[in-house]
């Protein structure tokens, strides 16, 4: 007799529930059944703990978005200069500056939406 143990792995997906890039995301994982907590930034805004261990997995330049609107809206003297300890407080500041979504699945962490990149994560 075989006894196996399967642990569930817990994903959450955190972001802004307006935006259109959650809406796919949240619209793939629904698809392909994939349960996962969402984690709304304007609610519950991310913690410089949190991000500080985004960043150091990650770095700054993959979670801080300066493509997007709230970004260009900031005064020039916040976009420039911009090294890690800067990049955490202008999205504790402004989390919506911050790329979307960010998904923590197990060990996993990923940030932005492609079908190929969550076919990836979650196969």
């Amino acid at each position: 007799m075989r006894v196996t143990t399967e642990t569930a792995v817990t994903t959450t997906i955190y972001g802004i529930k307006a935006c259109d890039t959650m809406k796919k995301a949240r619209t793939w994982l629904d698809q392909k059944g994939v349960a996962y907590e969402f984690h709304d930034w304007k609610t519950d805004p991310p913690t410089q703990a949190l991000l500080d261990a985004w960043v150091g997995r990650l770095g700054w330049e993959v979670l801080l978005n300066r493509a997007g609107t709230t970004f260009r809206k900031l005064p020039e003297a916040d976009r420039t200069g911009i090294d890690a300890g800067k990049a955490v407080r202008l999205m504790l500041a402004n989390p919506s500056a911050i790329k979307r979504p960010v998904v923590v699945a197990g060990d996993a962490l990923q940030v932005g939406f492609s079908p190929d990149a969550f076919s990836r994560l979650f196969p």
